[in-house]
């Protein structure tokens, strides 16, 4: 039986799935993604990945309001199947799962109850968790509340880094979500409610957490540098001037919280230290450390802010 889509995905991380709907025996009829945004210099408009994709593909798209009033009658005219969202950015007004013939399936990237909300992989990182993964749900009125279809479930590698651990979570959330599809279609699907007193919650990430704080243990540090790698990025001042650390490594070696204690970039914490081993000035490209301390004078002994 072949299913007519409505899709809902704004980020990168949604086109894997996008992708494999696309390929299936299924239609996607329509596209609902975040609207494009003006980029501040010159005033350019820049269309988000699924849009990007879906325009190539010949997808309709629609970046309207779904709290519109008008949205809801044209929503109801495309006479859906199913609705797969995945990081649209948009909460799904409870009208809109009124309908008893439709089924909205979500795919989140935590093992819920875990990690509900806006940012699972950067906290699942900054938590330090060994272990994530894929749950596929059904969408209600509470947020990452709904009953899962299906759950599948990764190592996390200390050195595994957000880009890095985001990639293989959007390519295994596609096929979880293809496989529960096939659940729903075969009337082999079992919904499993969450259990409220496991729910935790994956807030979105502020600007104030981005910034290293060397009183902090190494483990901690590296941490949140993995977690906000590639995008905002861990960073610390030095000279009134905003570094970014992209990797590094924590080392056995005692000394001053925040200062430099070699010439190879280490700096102390206060449990061990780090050895920065990738490095970025803003507004320059990144380099590994070797390279950057070419150019760049960080003497040990010197304090970082």
């Amino acid at each position: 039986m072949s299913l007519k889509i409505v899709f809902m995905g704004t980020p990168e991380f949604s086109i894997p799935t996008l992708k494999i709907l696309k390929e299936s025996k299924h239609e996607i009829i329509c596209v609902y993604t975040q609207p494009p945004k003006k980029k501040s210099r010159g005033q350019k408009i820049l269309k988000n990945a699924v849009h990007i994709f879906s325009e190539k593909e010949g997808i309709k798209v629609r970046t309207n309001q779904l709290s519109d009033k008008e949205e809801y009658e044209n929503f109801i005219k495309l006479k859906a199947d199913l609705v797969v969202v995945i990081a649209y950015g948009q909460i799904i007004p409870k009208i809109f799962l009124k309908n008893p013939n439709l089924i909205f399936l979500n795919v989140h990237a935590s093992l819920l109850p875990k990690l509900r909300g806006a940012a699972p992989i950067e906290r699942a990182i900054l938590n330090k968790e060994r272990e994530t993964g894929v749950s596929i749900m059904k969408v209600e009125k509470k947020l990452d509340a709904g009953p899962f279809i299906k759950q599948v479930q990764i190592k996390i590698d200390k050195e595994l880094t957000c880009g890095e651990l985001t990639k293989r979570l959007s390519l295994i959330g596609a096929e979880a979500l293809k496989e529960s599809i096939e659940l729903v279609l075969s009337g082999k699907a079992i919904f499993i409610e969450q259990n409220e007193n496991e729910a935790t919650y994956a807030n979105k990430i502020s600007k104030s957490e981005t910034r290293i704080i060397w009183k902090d243990k190494a483990e901690n540090i590296i941490a949140k540098i993995n977690a906000f790698n590639p995008k905002p990025g861990a960073w610390f001042l030095f000279k009134n001037e905003r570094i970014k650390i992209l990797k590094a490594k924590e080392v056995k070696k005692g000394g001053e919280e925040g200062k430099i204690l070699d010439d190879k970039l280490t700096v102390g914490c206060s449990v061990n230290a780090i050895q920065i081993l990738r490095i970025q000035k803003e507004g320059k490209r990144d380099m590994d450390v070797e390279e950057f301390l070419v150019g760049n004078n960080f003497d040990k002994g010197t304090k970082l802010n």
